[in-house]
């Protein structure tokens, strides 16, 4: 199935394994719930347990250098596209209160990225992801 739009995350390629999972997973959080209709339904097996919904369509996990990152998070702003970012910032902290304030005190063309989520139509994530290459 071909779908019409892309799930993308965008990870500096100098992180550690653990860094690149954790990031991944936090990022890729935020986008169910601004696109309630990236969701699918509730899952369940033969036995009737219940198991929470999915994306209804695959996420694609690219690496870059931070150029690459800082000019990605350029173009996924300036094409209004849904965002999700996670700075250098957020691994000394440990709570989304401090997240957010680690992120609101730093301008946007400062923040030192290391991990974006965009979701948005194939065409423009696409061009968000100029110069990204597939995660290994």
């Amino acid at each position: 199935m071909r779908f019409d739009t892309k799930i993308a995350v965008l990870l500096r390629e100098d992180l550690e394994p653990w860094q690149r999972l954790n990031v991944t997973a936090f990022l890729v959080s935020g986008l169910g719930t601004v696109s309630p209709e990236l969701v699918g339904e509730p899952y369940a097996d033969a036995d009737g347990t219940a198991y929470l919904p999915m994306f209804r369509q695959p996420v694609l996990v690219f690496q870059g250098t931070k150029e690459v990152l800082t000019a990605a998070h350029g173009r996924a702003l300036g094409r209004s596209l849904p965002t999700a970012v996670f700075t250098s910032d957020l691994f000394a902290t440990g709570n989304d209160r401090d997240n957010r304030a680690a992120v609101r005190a730093v301008a946007g063309d400062l923040l030192d990225l290391v991990g974006l989520a965009v979701h948005g139509p194939r065409n423009a994530v696409d061009k968000v992801l100029k110069g990204a290459r597939m995660h290994p």
